[in-house]
């Protein structure tokens, strides 16, 4: 019960029940401090604070709202810029898309000229050996003649000379020189 009346008598003991004595009256705190402060305000009214505070808050605002113009302004040129990016990314994309196409579309250009090129060297080269085995079988052949027309010419001279006698092969020579002279002229 104490401890109640104690915190009661320390809520109830306020500033205003210390002053003691008339109201107006300059021994009152309370009358001291209402002059003071209404002297106060009057005071800041005189010199015009809340103007200049007005002036510095409405100051503030506008150079808040220039940097938001600001940061706008930014953001947008930041946007206009990573546009542009992605817009030369997309086009180196198609670029390198279409060197690749080109680079493929020549690799196998080259690769069919490379083939066609091997089909003609081997042509060629099939032609030359074919070309080479002809000339070979026709030396061949021609020397085969040749050895046959000596043989035969041997055989020819060996059978003459068995049959022939002197007279025959005078009688031979003057027929053969008789021919060659009727050709000759």
């Amino acid at each position: 019960m104490q401890k109640l009346i104690l915190i009661a008598l320390t809520l109830a003991a306020s500033p205003a029940f210390a002053a003691d004595g008339p109201f107006l009256s300059l021994r009152n705190t309370n009358l001291i401090v209402l002059l003071a402060f209404i002297l106060f305000v009057m005071i800041l009214l005189w010199v015009k604070v809340p103007g200049k505070i007005g002036a510095m808050l409405d100051a503030r605002a506008a150079q808040i709202k220039a940097e938001l113009e600001e940061a706008r302004a930014l953001r947008e040129e930041a946007k206009t810029i990573l546009a542009s990016y992605e817009r030369k990314q997309k086009e180196v994309a198609e670029q390198a898309a279409q060197i690749v196409s080109a680079a493929k579309l020549e690799a196998e250009t080259a690769a069919a000229q490379a083939k066609l090129d091997l089909k003609t060297s081997i042509a060629r080269r099939l032609a030359a050996a074919e070309e080479r085995i002809a000339s070979a079988e026709a030396g061949a052949i021609r020397q085969v003649r040749e050895r046959a027309v000596d043989v035969a010419v041997a055989a020819a001279a060996d059978v003459l000379a068995k049959q022939s006698s002197a007279e025959t092969a005078a009688a031979s020579i003057d027929a053969a020189i008789a021919e060659v002279g009727a050709k000759l002229h």
